[in-house]
């Protein structure tokens, strides 16, 4: 039986024209192949995917149908050919969406992962952590494709400040040994935004944003680990801010060859040990700006 009544071509109850319309937090397996992938653990990864397009003032409904068939199209082919990254499978998703939603101007998709990476504890234990991986991109219609991969990483800091007035209060200067301080568990993310032929390694990131805090943490820690990470952490305190910008400068560091469009986002998201709040930093900017700015004032990591 052919139905010929299509409501969402009608016309919308207003004119008004919708940024974002589609389905979120849609669950999907999908099959990942790169050489640096060597943990059997990442090569299926559980995604969470939001898809969307914009809608024009004249349509009163998107097909949400069509972002699920897209979804499933590109889930289900990378079990027979995997995708080389989330980033470069949000792009053909992209495609994919503007060709089926002939309306849309704007093609939208967001994914978050959960990636396993080895490591190693301060005594040299092989350890195996969790991170989150952010993914995505956004396509104009006969315009440019942006692809976005990032990574969210649990660090450790402990405060210069309350560091510095611990020892005036207890009248101890130069004691030769890191100085008690307050600490916070230290959300940092990282994401990279670029055209479609950059391509960024997800452990790369982790690793930077490791580097960016007073110390990583470990799932698993050994007494001799547990007083390693506490040492580390208070023999580099850092401020929330010293985090965003320890992170700014290893990425112009270590990404030499991105283009000065490349656009970075840092995010320091510190929870609290002595406050009923958090401390947030955060900076987004174009490489050719973090260069600059760089050249003018090299802080210290």
């Amino acid at each position: 039986m052919a139905l010929k009544c299509d409501v969402q071509y009608g016309k919308g109850s207003s004119g008004f024209k919708l940024t974002k319309v589609g389905v979120s937090g849609v669950r999907k397996p999908v099959l990942i192949k790169r050489p640096e992938l060597t943990n059997p653990l990442n090569s299926v990864v559980n995604c969470t995917i939001d898809i969307f397009v914009d809608l024009p003032a004249s349509q009163r409904g998107s097909h949400l149908s069509r972002n699920v068939e897209v979804l499933r199209e590109v889930a289900e082919e990378s079990t027979s050919e995997p995708v080389t990254g989330l980033e470069n499978m949000a792009v053909d998703m992209i495609r994919k969406l503007l060709v089926k939603h002939e309306y849309a101007q704007n093609a939208y998709v967001n994914i978050r992962a959960d990636y396993y990476k080895a490591n190693k504890t301060p005594s040299g234990r092989d350890t195996l952590e969790l991170y989150t991986i952010h993914a995505g991109a956004h396509g104009v219609r006969d315009g440019e494709i942006r692809k976005t991969i990032g990574v969210e990483a649990i660090g450790m800091t402990a405060c210069p400040c309350a560091q510095e007035t611990v020892g005036e209060m207890l009248n101890v200067e130069n004691p030769g040994f890191p100085m008690m301080s307050h600490n916070q568990r230290n959300v940092v993310t990282i994401e990279v935004t670029t055209g479609v032929d950059e391509n960024i390694i997800v452990d790369e990131l982790i690793e930077l944003a490791e580097k960016s805090v007073s110390t990583p943490t470990f799932e698993l820690l050994k007494r001799e680990d547990e007083g390693r990470v506490v040492i580390n952490a208070h023999t580099n305190t850092r401020f929330v801010e010293d985090v965003v910008r320890n992170g700014l400068t290893l990425v112009v560091h270590h990404y030499k060859d991105l283009p000065d469009d490349a656009e970075i986002l840092v995010v320091s998201d510190s929870q609290e040990s002595i406050h009923k709040h958090n401390a947030y930093a955060e900076r987004t900017a174009t490489m050719g700006e973090l260069r600059e700015e760089l050249a003018q004032n090299i802080p210290a990591l």
